[in-house]
């Protein structure tokens, strides 16, 4: 499990390295933007994610950039007028 500062909230979050089908709960495993996305059920939505002060960019969401004490914010549009 690794934790998370997800909008100011600590939550746990397992590794999971989902390319090779096997979990990792080394210190070093990294979680990628996207698999946090799926598991809080946000993929496919119009977010903006920043983690430890800085945009992620949309292209990087598959990449293995989470590591744990990461602080992340996500922003969810919402339409209207």
């Amino acid at each position: 499990m690794t934790q998370l500062i997800v909008n100011g909230q600590p939550q746990h979050f397992p590794f999971s390295n989902l390319a090779e089908g096997k979990t990792q709960d080394s210190n070093n495993a990294k979680l990628t933007v996207a698999q946090l996305l799926e598991h809080m059920a946000l993929q496919g939505k119009r977010i903006a994610v920043e983690r430890n002060g800085e945009i992620v960019p949309r292209s990087k969401f598959d990449q293995p950039i989470l590591a744990d004490g990461d602080r992340i914010e996500i922003v969810v549009a919402v339409g209207g007028g």
